[in-house]
Protein backbone atom coordinates (compact mmCIF):
# COMPACT_ATOMS: atom_id res chain seq x y z
CA UNK A 1 0.00 0.00 0.00
CA UNK A 2 2.78 2.47 -0.73
CA UNK A 3 1.45 3.91 -3.80
CA UNK A 4 -0.57 7.05 -2.87
CA UNK A 5 -4.32 6.62 -4.87
CA UNK A 6 -7.20 8.67 -5.97
CA UNK A 7 -11.28 8.57 -7.06
CA UNK A 8 -13.89 10.20 -7.53
CA UNK A 9 -16.22 9.71 -4.76
CA UNK A 10 -19.39 10.69 -6.41
CA UNK A 11 -21.34 9.90 -9.09
CA UNK A 12 -19.74 9.77 -12.72
CA UNK A 13 -22.65 12.33 -13.96
CA UNK A 14 -23.04 15.99 -13.89
CA UNK A 15 -24.28 17.15 -9.45
CA UNK A 16 -24.03 19.92 -7.32
CA UNK A 17 -21.02 18.75 -5.36
CA UNK A 18 -18.45 16.76 -6.49
CA UNK A 19 -16.13 14.69 -4.31
CA UNK A 20 -12.07 13.48 -4.90
CA UNK A 21 -10.38 11.43 -2.69
CA UNK A 22 -6.75 11.20 -2.28
CA UNK A 23 -5.34 8.48 0.27
CA UNK A 24 -1.90 7.64 1.06
CA UNK A 25 1.79 8.64 1.97
CA UNK A 26 1.62 11.44 -0.17
CA UNK A 27 -2.00 12.32 -0.13
CA UNK A 28 -1.19 15.72 1.61
CA UNK A 29 1.65 16.62 -0.40
CA UNK A 30 0.36 15.79 -3.52
CA UNK A 31 -3.44 17.74 -2.75
CA UNK A 32 -0.85 20.77 -1.85
CA UNK A 33 0.46 20.99 -5.01
CA UNK A 34 -3.04 21.76 -6.47
CA UNK A 35 -5.03 23.39 -3.78
CA UNK A 36 -4.39 27.01 -3.05
CA UNK A 37 -6.05 28.06 0.85
CA UNK A 38 -7.35 31.16 0.55
CA UNK A 39 -6.00 32.37 3.80
CA UNK A 40 -2.15 31.15 2.63
CA UNK A 41 -1.93 28.69 4.86
CA UNK A 42 -0.82 25.15 3.54
CA UNK A 43 -2.16 22.03 3.64
CA UNK A 44 0.49 20.48 5.32
CA UNK A 45 0.15 22.68 8.42
CA UNK A 46 -3.63 22.68 8.10
CA UNK A 47 -5.77 21.30 10.70
CA UNK A 48 -6.95 17.90 10.37
CA UNK A 49 -11.48 17.93 9.49
CA UNK A 50 -11.53 21.38 8.97
CA UNK A 51 -12.69 22.77 5.93
CA UNK A 52 -10.45 25.15 3.74
CA UNK A 53 -11.83 27.20 1.33
CA UNK A 54 -9.89 27.84 -1.73
CA UNK A 55 -9.01 27.53 -5.42
CA UNK A 56 -8.17 24.37 -7.63
CA UNK A 57 -5.41 24.41 -10.16
CA UNK A 58 -4.68 22.55 -13.22
CA UNK A 59 -1.26 20.81 -14.30
CA UNK A 60 -0.73 24.24 -15.89
CA UNK A 61 -1.00 26.69 -12.99
CA UNK A 62 -4.66 27.86 -14.55
CA UNK A 63 -7.93 28.01 -12.15
CA UNK A 64 -9.80 24.34 -12.57
CA UNK A 65 -12.40 25.55 -9.76
CA UNK A 66 -13.32 27.18 -6.56
CA UNK A 67 -13.94 24.23 -3.93
CA UNK A 68 -12.98 23.07 0.08
CA UNK A 69 -10.47 20.97 0.98
CA UNK A 70 -10.23 18.84 4.28
CA UNK A 71 -7.47 16.57 5.68
CA UNK A 72 -7.25 13.61 7.83
CA UNK A 73 -4.15 12.54 8.89
CA UNK A 74 -2.93 8.59 9.78
CA UNK A 75 -3.98 7.07 11.57
CA UNK A 76 -7.38 8.99 12.54
CA UNK A 77 -8.67 8.44 8.77
CA UNK A 78 -11.37 6.19 6.94
CA UNK A 79 -8.12 4.48 5.44
CA UNK A 80 -5.82 4.85 8.06
CA UNK A 81 -3.87 6.62 5.90
CA UNK A 82 -2.95 10.45 5.42
CA UNK A 83 -5.94 11.47 3.25
CA UNK A 84 -7.26 14.74 1.28
CA UNK A 85 -11.01 15.34 0.10
CA UNK A 86 -11.70 18.00 -2.45
CA UNK A 87 -15.55 19.34 -2.34
CA UNK A 88 -16.22 20.56 -5.66
CA UNK A 89 -18.71 21.85 -8.19
CA UNK A 90 -20.18 18.55 -9.49
CA UNK A 91 -19.09 19.10 -13.20
CA UNK A 92 -17.17 15.80 -14.57
CA UNK A 93 -14.56 17.98 -16.30
CA UNK A 94 -13.82 19.58 -13.15
CA UNK A 95 -13.15 16.00 -11.59
CA UNK A 96 -10.92 14.49 -15.00
CA UNK A 97 -8.71 17.63 -14.96
CA UNK A 98 -7.79 17.73 -11.21
CA UNK A 99 -7.61 13.80 -11.62
CA UNK A 100 -5.54 14.22 -14.38
CA UNK A 101 -3.28 16.43 -13.23
CA UNK A 102 -3.03 14.61 -9.50
CA UNK A 103 -2.13 11.81 -11.96
CA UNK A 104 1.18 13.68 -13.45
CA UNK A 105 1.97 14.20 -9.59
CA UNK A 106 2.23 10.45 -9.44
CA UNK A 107 -0.78 9.12 -8.04
CA UNK A 108 -2.35 6.69 -9.66
CA UNK A 109 -6.27 5.67 -10.14
CA UNK A 110 -8.13 3.83 -6.82
CA UNK A 111 -9.26 0.47 -7.78
CA UNK A 112 -12.74 -0.50 -6.65
CA UNK A 113 -13.16 -0.57 -3.49
CA UNK A 114 -9.34 0.30 -2.39
CA UNK A 115 -10.08 3.15 -0.03
CA UNK A 116 -12.52 0.72 2.45
CA UNK A 117 -9.78 -2.10 1.58
CA UNK A 118 -6.67 -0.05 2.95
CA UNK A 119 -9.23 0.83 5.97
CA UNK A 120 -9.77 -3.26 6.54
CA UNK A 121 -5.86 -3.79 6.03
CA UNK A 122 -4.98 -0.65 8.16
CA UNK A 123 -7.02 -2.04 11.29
CA UNK A 124 -10.02 0.91 10.62
CA UNK A 125 -12.61 -2.16 10.67
CA UNK A 126 -13.31 -5.80 10.33
CA UNK A 127 -14.22 -8.11 7.42
CA UNK A 128 -17.57 -7.37 8.75
CA UNK A 129 -17.88 -3.79 9.09
CA UNK A 130 -16.28 -3.52 5.70
CA UNK A 131 -18.90 -5.52 3.99
CA UNK A 132 -21.66 -3.56 5.79
CA UNK A 133 -19.80 -0.44 3.57
CA UNK A 134 -21.34 -2.05 -0.10
CA UNK A 135 -24.59 -3.20 1.85
CA UNK A 136 -25.05 0.33 3.21
CA UNK A 137 -24.40 1.74 -0.27
CA UNK A 138 -26.63 -0.99 -2.20
CA UNK A 139 -29.87 -0.48 0.90
CA UNK A 140 -33.08 -0.19 -0.78
CA UNK A 141 -34.85 0.23 2.08
CA UNK A 142 -34.27 1.78 5.60
CA UNK A 143 -34.58 -0.78 7.26
CA UNK A 144 -31.59 -2.56 5.45
CA UNK A 145 -30.39 0.80 5.75
CA UNK A 146 -30.29 1.00 9.27
CA UNK A 147 -28.92 -3.02 9.85
CA UNK A 148 -26.04 -1.91 7.27
CA UNK A 149 -25.53 1.47 9.62
CA UNK A 150 -25.15 -0.79 12.92
CA UNK A 151 -22.97 -3.59 11.62
CA UNK A 152 -20.42 -0.52 9.90
CA UNK A 153 -20.56 0.27 13.58
CA UNK A 154 -19.50 -3.27 14.23
CA UNK A 155 -22.57 -4.96 15.95
CA UNK A 156 -22.03 -8.74 14.41
CA UNK A 157 -17.94 -8.30 14.87
CA UNK A 158 -18.60 -7.52 18.65
CA UNK A 159 -21.18 -10.48 18.92
CA UNK A 160 -18.23 -13.13 17.58
CA UNK A 161 -15.49 -11.29 19.26
CA UNK A 162 -16.94 -11.85 22.65
CA UNK A 163 -17.37 -15.70 21.59
CA UNK A 164 -13.92 -15.62 20.23
CA UNK A 165 -12.17 -14.25 23.62
CA UNK A 166 -14.08 -17.03 25.06
CA UNK A 167 -12.72 -19.58 22.85
CA UNK A 168 -8.87 -18.28 23.45
CA UNK A 169 -9.13 -18.69 27.19
CA UNK A 170 -10.33 -22.43 26.14
CA UNK A 171 -7.79 -22.84 23.88
CA UNK A 172 -4.72 -21.26 26.24
CA UNK A 173 -5.93 -23.47 29.57
CA UNK A 174 -6.09 -26.54 27.02
CA UNK A 175 -2.30 -26.01 26.31
CA UNK A 176 -1.21 -25.16 29.47
CA UNK A 177 -2.20 -28.77 30.17
CA UNK A 178 -1.42 -30.29 27.48
CA UNK A 179 1.66 -28.96 27.18
CA UNK A 180 3.19 -28.55 30.62
CA UNK A 181 2.06 -31.07 32.87
CA UNK A 182 4.27 -30.96 35.57
CA UNK A 183 3.60 -27.33 36.17
CA UNK A 184 1.68 -25.90 39.25
CA UNK A 185 -1.85 -25.60 37.27
CA UNK A 186 -5.14 -26.24 38.71
CA UNK A 187 -6.51 -29.81 37.43
CA UNK A 188 -8.03 -29.50 33.90
CA UNK A 189 -11.73 -30.03 34.41
CA UNK A 190 -12.93 -30.66 30.55
CA UNK A 191 -16.42 -30.19 31.64
CA UNK A 192 -16.42 -27.00 33.39
CA UNK A 193 -15.83 -25.82 29.50
CA UNK A 194 -19.32 -27.16 28.68
CA UNK A 195 -21.36 -24.01 29.67
CA UNK A 196 -18.61 -21.85 27.48
CA UNK A 197 -18.90 -23.75 24.47
CA UNK A 198 -22.65 -24.23 24.74
CA UNK A 199 -22.88 -20.48 25.10
CA UNK A 200 -20.87 -19.93 21.83
CA UNK A 201 -23.36 -22.74 20.23
CA UNK A 202 -25.88 -20.76 21.04
CA UNK A 203 -24.87 -17.33 19.87
CA UNK A 204 -23.55 -19.42 16.44
CA UNK A 205 -27.56 -20.41 16.33
CA UNK A 206 -29.01 -16.78 16.91
CA UNK A 207 -26.77 -15.29 13.84
CA UNK A 208 -27.72 -17.82 11.73
CA UNK A 209 -31.11 -17.67 12.34
CA UNK A 210 -30.85 -14.65 11.02
CA UNK A 211 -29.23 -15.06 7.89
CA UNK A 212 -32.64 -15.90 5.83
CA UNK A 213 -34.59 -12.68 7.34
CA UNK A 214 -31.00 -10.77 6.35
CA UNK A 215 -31.31 -12.06 3.04
CA UNK A 216 -34.73 -10.90 2.09
CA UNK A 217 -33.89 -7.35 3.80
CA UNK A 218 -31.11 -6.69 1.43
CA UNK A 219 -32.39 -8.31 -1.65
CA UNK A 220 -36.16 -8.35 -1.45
CA UNK A 221 -38.56 -10.83 -1.63
CA UNK A 222 -38.63 -12.58 -5.41
CA UNK A 223 -42.76 -12.38 -6.35
CA UNK A 224 -44.36 -13.97 -9.02
CA UNK A 225 -47.42 -12.09 -10.87
CA UNK A 226 -49.27 -15.41 -12.34
CA UNK A 227 -52.62 -16.62 -13.58
CA UNK A 228 -54.19 -17.04 -17.01
CA UNK A 229 -54.05 -14.79 -19.56
CA UNK A 230 -56.20 -11.44 -19.27
CA UNK A 231 -56.94 -11.79 -15.46
CA UNK A 232 -54.88 -8.01 -15.54
CA UNK A 233 -51.38 -9.24 -13.88
CA UNK A 234 -49.45 -6.59 -15.79
CA UNK A 235 -52.25 -3.94 -14.57
CA UNK A 236 -51.58 -5.15 -10.72
CA UNK A 237 -48.10 -4.58 -11.69
CA UNK A 238 -48.73 -1.20 -13.05
CA UNK A 239 -50.76 -0.64 -9.73
CA UNK A 240 -48.53 -1.57 -7.29
CA UNK A 241 -45.07 0.51 -8.96
CA UNK A 242 -47.30 3.92 -9.78
CA UNK A 243 -46.87 3.96 -13.00
CA UNK A 244 -46.90 2.24 -16.23
CA UNK A 245 -44.43 -0.21 -17.12
CA UNK A 246 -46.20 -3.67 -18.38
CA UNK A 247 -48.24 -2.66 -21.48
CA UNK A 248 -51.94 -3.45 -21.04
CA UNK A 249 -54.35 -4.25 -23.55
CA UNK A 250 -57.83 -6.29 -23.73
CA UNK A 251 -56.35 -9.11 -25.41
CA UNK A 252 -55.03 -12.11 -24.16
CA UNK A 253 -51.66 -13.69 -24.41
CA UNK A 254 -49.55 -9.33 -24.46
CA UNK A 255 -47.12 -10.18 -22.10
CA UNK A 256 -44.89 -12.88 -23.57
CA UNK A 257 -41.92 -12.13 -21.06
CA UNK A 258 -41.27 -11.80 -18.01
CA UNK A 259 -40.98 -8.14 -16.60
CA UNK A 260 -39.11 -7.41 -13.54
CA UNK A 261 -39.56 -4.46 -11.01
CA UNK A 262 -38.80 -3.63 -7.64
CA UNK A 263 -41.72 -1.88 -5.17
CA UNK A 264 -41.11 -1.09 -1.18
CA UNK A 265 -44.51 -2.13 0.38
CA UNK A 266 -43.99 -0.48 3.87
CA UNK A 267 -40.81 -2.03 4.99
CA UNK A 268 -41.24 -5.11 2.99
CA UNK A 269 -39.23 -4.62 -0.61
CA UNK A 270 -40.61 -6.97 -3.54
CA UNK A 271 -38.79 -7.77 -6.77
CA UNK A 272 -41.92 -8.06 -9.01
CA UNK A 273 -42.01 -10.15 -12.02
CA UNK A 274 -44.49 -9.95 -14.27
CA UNK A 275 -45.45 -13.44 -15.96
CA UNK A 276 -46.78 -14.06 -19.19
CA UNK A 277 -50.23 -15.94 -18.90
CA UNK A 278 -50.29 -19.81 -17.96
CA UNK A 279 -52.44 -21.73 -20.30
CA UNK A 280 -52.38 -24.46 -22.96
CA UNK A 281 -51.06 -22.61 -26.34
CA UNK A 282 -49.85 -23.91 -29.94
CA UNK A 283 -47.63 -20.22 -30.32
CA UNK A 284 -43.96 -21.33 -30.16
CA UNK A 285 -43.04 -17.39 -28.72
CA UNK A 286 -46.20 -17.41 -26.47
CA UNK A 287 -44.96 -21.55 -24.81
CA UNK A 288 -41.49 -19.70 -24.16
CA UNK A 289 -43.12 -17.43 -21.93
CA UNK A 290 -45.22 -19.67 -20.16
CA UNK A 291 -42.33 -21.40 -19.61
CA UNK A 292 -40.55 -18.58 -18.06
CA UNK A 293 -42.86 -17.92 -15.83
CA UNK A 294 -42.87 -21.36 -14.52
CA UNK A 295 -39.26 -21.13 -14.29
CA UNK A 296 -39.94 -17.73 -12.02
CA UNK A 297 -42.60 -19.63 -9.89
CA UNK A 298 -39.36 -22.10 -8.62
CA UNK A 299 -37.52 -19.28 -7.30
CA UNK A 300 -40.40 -17.22 -5.89
CA UNK A 301 -40.80 -16.05 -2.06
CA UNK A 302 -44.04 -14.94 -3.05
CA UNK A 303 -47.16 -15.59 -5.40
CA UNK A 304 -49.79 -13.60 -6.04
CA UNK A 305 -52.56 -15.90 -7.88
CA UNK A 306 -54.27 -12.81 -9.76
CA UNK A 307 -58.16 -14.32 -10.89
CA UNK A 308 -60.87 -12.36 -13.02
CA UNK A 309 -63.52 -11.61 -10.84
CA UNK A 310 -65.91 -10.99 -13.89
CA UNK A 311 -65.68 -14.19 -15.01
CA UNK A 312 -66.31 -17.77 -13.66
CA UNK A 313 -63.26 -20.01 -12.68
CA UNK A 314 -61.75 -21.69 -15.19
CA UNK A 315 -59.27 -24.97 -15.76
CA UNK A 316 -56.62 -22.31 -16.25
CA UNK A 317 -57.29 -20.62 -12.67
CA UNK A 318 -56.37 -24.16 -11.26
CA UNK A 319 -53.85 -25.10 -13.42
CA UNK A 320 -52.23 -21.76 -12.30
CA UNK A 321 -52.94 -22.45 -9.11
CA UNK A 322 -50.84 -25.98 -9.45
CA UNK A 323 -48.10 -24.19 -10.71
CA UNK A 324 -47.12 -22.87 -7.08
CA UNK A 325 -44.68 -24.65 -5.17
CA UNK A 326 -46.45 -26.04 -2.12
CA UNK A 327 -43.87 -24.11 0.25
CA UNK A 328 -44.07 -20.75 -1.37
CA UNK A 329 -46.54 -18.22 0.11
CA UNK A 330 -49.45 -17.18 -2.35
CA UNK A 331 -52.32 -14.74 -1.42
CA UNK A 332 -55.17 -14.89 -4.24
CA UNK A 333 -55.90 -11.54 -5.64
CA UNK A 334 -59.74 -11.42 -7.45
CA UNK A 335 -59.22 -8.41 -9.58
CA UNK A 336 -61.46 -6.48 -11.26
CA UNK A 337 -64.23 -5.67 -8.88
CA UNK A 338 -65.23 -1.96 -11.28
CA UNK A 339 -66.73 -4.72 -13.04
CA UNK A 340 -69.81 -6.74 -12.00
CA UNK A 341 -68.48 -10.03 -10.34
CA UNK A 342 -69.42 -13.33 -10.62
CA UNK A 343 -65.92 -14.87 -9.13
CA UNK A 344 -65.85 -13.03 -5.29
CA UNK A 345 -64.17 -14.95 -3.19
CA UNK A 346 -65.36 -12.69 -0.32
CA UNK A 347 -69.01 -13.45 -0.96
CA UNK A 348 -68.43 -16.73 -2.32
CA UNK A 349 -67.83 -19.67 0.01
CA UNK A 350 -68.00 -22.28 -2.17
CA UNK A 351 -65.22 -20.75 -4.61
CA UNK A 352 -63.00 -19.94 -1.52
CA UNK A 353 -63.32 -23.80 -0.35
CA UNK A 354 -62.35 -25.02 -3.83
CA UNK A 355 -59.01 -22.78 -3.78
CA UNK A 356 -58.30 -23.93 -0.31
CA UNK A 357 -58.95 -28.02 -1.47
CA UNK A 358 -56.40 -27.05 -4.20
CA UNK A 359 -53.86 -26.25 -1.61
CA UNK A 360 -53.64 -22.33 -1.02
CA UNK A 361 -54.23 -21.79 2.45
CA UNK A 362 -53.30 -18.01 2.26
CA UNK A 363 -55.64 -14.75 2.37
CA UNK A 364 -57.40 -13.41 -1.02
CA UNK A 365 -57.93 -9.63 -1.55
CA UNK A 366 -60.89 -8.11 -4.33
CA UNK A 367 -59.34 -5.38 -5.86
CA UNK A 368 -59.46 -3.30 -9.37
CA UNK A 369 -56.11 -2.79 -10.54
CA UNK A 370 -57.75 -0.26 -13.10
CA UNK A 371 -58.85 2.08 -10.34
CA UNK A 372 -56.51 1.63 -7.34
CA UNK A 373 -59.34 0.36 -5.02
CA UNK A 374 -58.78 -2.50 -2.86
CA UNK A 375 -54.70 -2.37 -3.21
CA UNK A 376 -54.27 -1.05 0.25
CA UNK A 377 -55.98 -3.93 1.12
CA UNK A 378 -53.28 -6.16 -0.81
CA UNK A 379 -50.32 -4.14 0.66
CA UNK A 380 -51.72 -5.13 4.41
CA UNK A 381 -51.92 -9.08 3.16
CA UNK A 382 -48.67 -9.11 2.00
CA UNK A 383 -46.80 -7.12 5.66
CA UNK A 384 -48.85 -10.06 7.21
CA UNK A 385 -47.02 -12.58 5.26
CA UNK A 386 -43.65 -11.05 6.55
CA UNK A 387 -43.71 -9.92 9.98
CA UNK A 388 -39.96 -10.69 10.87
CA UNK A 389 -38.37 -8.14 8.43
CA UNK A 390 -40.42 -5.23 9.68
CA UNK A 391 -38.94 -5.61 12.94
CA UNK A 392 -36.33 -3.29 14.13
CA UNK A 393 -33.12 -3.84 12.79
CA UNK A 394 -29.76 -3.57 14.78
CA UNK A 395 -26.90 -4.85 12.79
CA UNK A 396 -27.09 -8.34 14.08
CA UNK A 397 -27.83 -9.88 11.01
CA UNK A 398 -26.30 -11.96 8.84
CA UNK A 399 -26.77 -10.27 5.33
CA UNK A 400 -24.19 -12.98 3.18
CA UNK A 401 -23.61 -16.62 2.63
CA UNK A 402 -19.71 -15.62 3.42
CA UNK A 403 -20.48 -15.07 6.61
CA UNK A 404 -23.57 -17.71 6.64
CA UNK A 405 -21.32 -20.60 6.02
CA UNK A 406 -18.22 -19.83 8.02
CA UNK A 407 -20.51 -19.40 11.05
CA UNK A 408 -21.81 -22.50 9.92
CA UNK A 409 -18.54 -24.50 10.70
CA UNK A 410 -17.76 -22.84 13.28
CA UNK A 411 -20.80 -24.47 15.01
CA UNK A 412 -20.35 -27.79 13.68
CA UNK A 413 -17.02 -27.42 15.79
CA UNK A 414 -18.37 -26.76 18.37
CA UNK A 415 -21.34 -28.95 18.64
CA UNK A 416 -18.88 -32.23 17.85
CA UNK A 417 -16.76 -30.90 20.55
CA UNK A 418 -19.33 -30.63 22.96
CA UNK A 419 -20.53 -34.44 22.16
CA UNK A 420 -16.51 -35.48 22.62
CA UNK A 421 -16.17 -33.97 25.67
CA UNK A 422 -19.34 -35.25 26.64
CA UNK A 423 -17.80 -38.48 25.97
CA UNK A 424 -14.79 -37.70 28.23
CA UNK A 425 -12.33 -37.81 25.37
CA UNK A 426 -8.76 -36.71 26.77
CA UNK A 427 -7.92 -32.57 26.00
CA UNK A 428 -5.88 -32.82 22.96
CA UNK A 429 -8.12 -34.28 21.00
CA UNK A 430 -10.41 -30.98 21.78
CA UNK A 431 -8.05 -28.67 20.45
CA UNK A 432 -7.78 -29.15 16.99
CA UNK A 433 -11.67 -28.32 16.67
CA UNK A 434 -11.96 -25.65 18.82
CA UNK A 435 -8.87 -24.60 16.72
CA UNK A 436 -10.84 -24.91 13.85
CA UNK A 437 -13.89 -22.57 15.29
CA UNK A 438 -11.24 -19.98 15.85
CA UNK A 439 -10.29 -19.61 12.21
CA UNK A 440 -13.92 -19.78 10.97
CA UNK A 441 -15.28 -16.90 13.19
CA UNK A 442 -11.48 -14.77 12.26
CA UNK A 443 -12.85 -15.65 7.98
CA UNK A 444 -15.49 -13.98 9.20
CA UNK A 445 -13.96 -10.93 11.07
CA UNK A 446 -10.91 -10.86 9.04
CA UNK A 447 -8.73 -11.97 11.53
CA UNK A 448 -7.88 -14.85 9.25
CA UNK A 449 -7.78 -13.44 5.57
CA UNK A 450 -7.48 -15.39 2.35
CA UNK A 451 -6.49 -12.83 -0.95
CA UNK A 452 -9.22 -14.68 -2.89
CA UNK A 453 -12.23 -14.23 -0.07
CA UNK A 454 -10.89 -10.53 -0.17
CA UNK A 455 -10.73 -9.75 -3.80
CA UNK A 456 -15.17 -11.20 -3.61
CA UNK A 457 -15.82 -9.00 -1.50
CA UNK A 458 -13.96 -5.81 -2.47
CA UNK A 459 -14.77 -6.45 -6.70
CA UNK A 460 -18.29 -5.23 -4.89
CA UNK A 461 -17.44 -2.06 -4.24
CA UNK A 462 -17.63 1.28 -7.11
CA UNK A 463 -14.61 2.84 -7.32
CA UNK A 464 -14.01 5.61 -5.07
CA UNK A 465 -15.33 4.16 -2.07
Amino acid sequence: MADTIAAVATGATASAIGIIRISGSNAIAAADKVFIPAGGIRLADAEARRMYYGELVGSDGNLVDLCLCTISRAPESYTGEDTAEFHCHGAPVVMSEVLRTLFKLGVRQAQAGEFTKRAFLNGRMDLTQAEAVIDLVEAETPLAARNAASQLRGAVGERLGSVYASLVDIMAHFHAVVDYPDEDIDEFEMKGYLDTLHNAEKEFERLLSTHERGRLLRDGIPTAIIGRPNTGKSSLLNALLGYDRAIVTDAPGTTRDTIEEKVLIGDVLLRLTDTAGLRETDEEVEKLGVGRTLATLQGAGLALLVLDGSEPLKDEDYTALHSIPQETPCIIVTNKSDLPQVNNLQNSTHNARVLAEQGCKQSSVLLSALTGEGIDGLEAEIKKLFPGIQTQANGEIITNVRQYEAISRAKGAIGGRIMAIESSVTPDAVLTEVEAALAAIGEVTGKVMREDIASRIFERFCVGK
